[in-house]
């Protein structure tokens, strides 16, 4: 799962950060969220409520670190997969 989040990375099919995740969320434009296990309550309650509003699936199965190594960076809490593609890849890989 975490190769095919730094390839989506890669591709610049990634948005970074709560608030520009959020904001591209409003935009309609990301299919799929990643929040880790470890953020913060508030930070969980906010991208929670905005993913329902806009019907959108969240995905808490990875934690800061392993989000952060994905993308070759450090302290990452939440990413925004934006292409409909790698979406769906996702959600297969973390059936298996």
């Amino acid at each position: 799962m975490t190769n095919t989040i730094g390839l989506a990375f890669r591709a610049r099919k990634v948005t970074v950060g709560t608030d520009m995740t959020l904001t591209t969320l409003r935009n309609g434009k990301v299919s799929l969220i990643f929040l880790a296990t470890d953020a913060s309550h508030t930070t969980k309650k906010k991208v929670y409520d905005k993913a329902k509003t806009y019907q959108t699936e969240v995905i808490e199965d990875l934690n800061s670190f392993e989000i952060s190594n994905a993308l070759g960076k450090d302290d990452i809490k939440v990413i925004g997969i934006t292409d409909r593609g790698f979406s769906q890849t996702l959600m297969n890989q973390r059936r298996k």
